[in-house]
């Protein structure tokens, strides 16, 4: 764990930066299919992550590329990723909702609401049936927590005391749904019903979601048993970038302003020189400028090969008779 500020602040720059650049790719046809910007979550996933050693475990959503950032992936791969590039971190074959990168523990963000949770609960009980005193977090947004594959992890984390961290982003909306009309009761009640402990934070201050994750982690790896954390947090740009182009209107422009207004990437550059702040950006969008040149200058995937890697074992599928 770290406790190092500059780097806090390094990582929600990033993967602001890291979404608005993505954004622009979007509208210039680079990535196709759009994005689910993570823009205003970003304390959310650098806070968690900064409290997880390197060998422990994640998983996503489909709002996942704030995670895979945070945990430590290659920006660069990652963008050839979401460019459908070979030289993505997946091939170019998992795309936005589901890059991966084993080798920084990620074992891949998810689509499917509220399924990353039960994926991660088997790859840590296995991982500590092994002997290893791993823990591991699960990121799932707040419409999730309706889901019964979510619950059936809750319940079987419980039950076996697999060290997992629950972490809920709730930004108030379930795709357009406020939370409001779609969660009776309370997302911590769900994990009480469980016999986990929940604790609320701030999801917008990075060193308070931080905290709280290292305080449930250190009770964790000592055979604590799994922990849910439900991280307040806002929404700043579409649901899906799809948005930007059918404009739906769900969400008042003052409450938007609100919730602008709290923005972890400020709240943390605060606690900074401005002398920092300002080397930090600059490393930053270099970082980033590389990141788009490396990802349009790689190579799109062959056509033949869009079979390949369909199977464990190497089987090559065939393709359709006539």
């Amino acid at each position: 764990m770290t406790h190092d500020p500059v780097r806090l602040y390094r990582t929600v720059r990033l993967i602001r930066r890291f979404e608005e650049r993505a954004i622009e790719l979007v509208r210039a046809g680079e990535i196709v299919g759009g994005i689910h910007p993570y823009l205003g979550q970003e304390g959310i996933a650098a806070g968690v992550c900064a409290a997880l050693r390197d060998d422990d475990l994640v998983t996503g959503t489909h709002r996942g590329h704030g995670h895979v950032l945070a945990k430590g992936a290659d920006p660069a791969r990652m963008l050839a990723e979401l460019c459908g590039r070979v030289t993505g971190l997946n091939r170019g074959r998992g795309g936005s909702m589901h890059a991966a990168d084993f080798g920084v523990g990620v074992l891949g963000a998810n689509a499917i609401v509220g399924a990353a949770g039960a994926i991660l609960t088997g790859a840590v009980w296995a991982r500590r049936r092994r002997g290893d005193d791993i823990v591991g977090a699960t990121f799932f947004g707040d419409g999730a927590v309706n889901e019964g594959m979510l619950l059936e992890a809750f319940n079987l984390a419980a039950l076996w005391r697999v060290p997992v961290l629950f972490v809920c982003e709730n930004n108030g909306y379930a795709t357009t749904m406020p939370v409001a009309g779609a969660v009776a009761g309370t997302i911590g009640g769900r994990a009480a019903a469980f016999g986990m402990p929940a604790t609320v934070v701030d999801g917008q201050d990075p060193e308070e979601v931080r905290d709280a994750t290292a305080a449930a982690v250190t009770r964790m790896r000592v055979g604590g048993g799994p922990e849910l954390v439900e991280a307040h947090t806002y929404r700043f740009d579409a649901h899906h970038t799809f948005e930007h182009v059918v404009r739906l209107d769900y969400r008042p422009p003052a409450e938007v302003a609100r919730g602008r207004a709290r923005d972890p990437v400020a709240i943390q550059g605060a606690r900074l020189p401005r002398s920092v702040r300002d080397a930090v950006d600059a490393e930053v969008e270099a970082t980033l400028a590389a990141a788009v040149e490396y990802a349009l200058a790689s190579p799109a995937p062959d056509p033949a090969g869009a079979l390949e890697h369909l199977y464990a074992s190497g089987l090559t599928a065939r393709t359709g008779g006539g």
